[in-house]
């Protein structure tokens, strides 16, 4: 597999780093009156069917960047009947399933405490003055006192919420309560506040969601994206609609990536970068017949000009190693290859690649995962492989110039390989 030469671009982009905390708050003037997002996930149909009647959601998540105020989004995207939402708060967490009292904060919807949402929509909150704390866990709590119908929910959340009976959106303690470990209709979180600019989206299947990483320890590559990039002081959030199963050309674990691109990508709010990574890794394994590469670039060229069209720059991530996976064949590893040796090259249209292949595969055996890296599946990172992916990410293109509205990222703002 070839790789392209980078030699040429080090000294630039070492001093583009180097001046990135001064240099972002002119490129995104307008950052402290816009709306970021520093957390979601991708709404997915429950095909079980689950109902919730007369219950309290606990439901926790970890943020990326802080603010000085919050909104949420509540979706009823794949219900059947319409969704009464009631007494809304949000909260620091405690201990398991507790909150920290004083920081609780009652949530309203158009000045009301409820919502009614039809099916098919989301609902958007009122904003409310509550102090989000870069990477904590926080709790967002409401009432379903109705049948709620077929709910819209993330299945693998990997991180623990809880289910409580009756109304205790606003108790400290949830007693006798159930845990779960997805997430039921409650679909992001957005910040306001100083020195934010904007938001990249981290768009893929298991190895993005953070399948098999340790639960509730937000070590998903994305998490630890978000730490590396709050540590420099970039003030950008990260958010992962990552979908176990999740393939680029065809549904079935969700839409495909391509069906889902502007719901999940175009329409987060303040994204001015998005990273599309392990999607067509289940298109050769799960799709019958197997897409051709060229059909897999494709479809990756249609989502680059999709981001383009709404000046979003789009950062191609190479495929990961899956040699000994239960759904591995040769024809496949060289479609792989394939697609990586186009995605290294000039001809992409990428205005980067992240090459995660590069930094998993066993030197030694490239088809394959590092062992160190191999959850023992041959297909998913542990976490250890985890932070590996995020640590190909060169924080330097985050300091490409924005767009008009100081808020998106031209494309033409030039291509860098790390």
């Amino acid at each position: 597999m070839s790789h392209h030469p980078h030699d040429r671009f080090r000294s630039f982009w070492m001093a583009a780093l180097l001046l990135a905390v001064t240099a972002m708050p002119a490129a995104a003037q307008t950052g402290a009156a816009s709306w970021v997002g520093t957390w979601a996930t991708a709404p997915v149909r429950d095909d079980a069917a689950s109902s919730f009647t007369r219950q309290t959601l606990r439901q926790v998540i970890c943020t990326s960047v802080g603010g000085s105020s919050a909104r949420i989004h509540i979706s009823n995207l794949f219900g059947t009947r319409p969704l009464r939402v009631e007494d809304v708060h949000i909260a620091r967490l405690g201990d398991g399933s507790s909150i920290l009292p004083d920081t609780d904060r009652a949530v309203l919807f158009r000045g009301s405490r409820f919502i009614v949402i039809a099916p098919g929509k989301e609902a958007v909150s009122d904003p409310v003055a509550f102090q989000v704390p870069a990477l904590s866990d926080i709790a967002i709590s409401f009432c379903l006192p109705r049948p709620s119908g077929r709910a819209t929910f993330h299945g693998a959340a990997h991180q623990t919420s809880y289910l409580a009976s009756g109304d205790v959106s606003s108790s400290k303690d949830l007693s006798d309560a159930k845990t779960t470990e997805s997430t039921w209709f409650l679909t992001g979180l957005d910040v306001q506040g100083a020195g934010l600019h904007g938001a990249v989206v981290t768009l893929g299947a298991s190895i993005t969601e953070g399948y098999f990483s340790t639960p509730g320890a937000n070590r998903r590559w994305p998490n630890v994206l978000a730490q590396k990039l709050v540590e420099a002081g970039f003030g950008i959030g990260v958010l992962n609609e990552g979908i176990s199963g999740n393939r680029l050309l065809a549904d079935g674990a969700g839409a495909s990536a391509r069906h889902r691109f502007r719901r999940d990508v175009l329409e987060l709010p303040g994204v001015r970068w998005v990273i599309f990574a392990d999607a067509p890794i289940n298109d050769l394994g799960s799709t019958k017949p197997q897409p051709s590469a060229a059909q897999l670039i494709a479809g990756i060229g249609q989502l680059i000009a999709l981001a383009h069209q709404s000046h979003i720059q789009f950062f191609c991530s190479t495929l990961t190693p899956y040699e000994g996976a239960n759904y591995w064949t040769p024809a496949g590893e060289a479609a792989r290859e394939r697609v990586n040796d186009f995605l290294r090259s000039e001809a992409s249209g990428c205005d980067a690649v992240i090459d995660q292949d590069a930094a998993t595969h066993d030197p030694a055996h490239p088809t394959r995962f590092l062992p160190a890296y191999d959850h023992g599946d041959h297909l998913h990172p542990n976490d250890a492989g985890l932070q590996a992916i995020a640590g190909a990410v060169n924080l330097a293109l985050f300091t490409q110039a924005s767009g008009r509205d100081g808020m998106r990222s031209s494309p033409s703002a030039g291509r860098h390989r790390p």
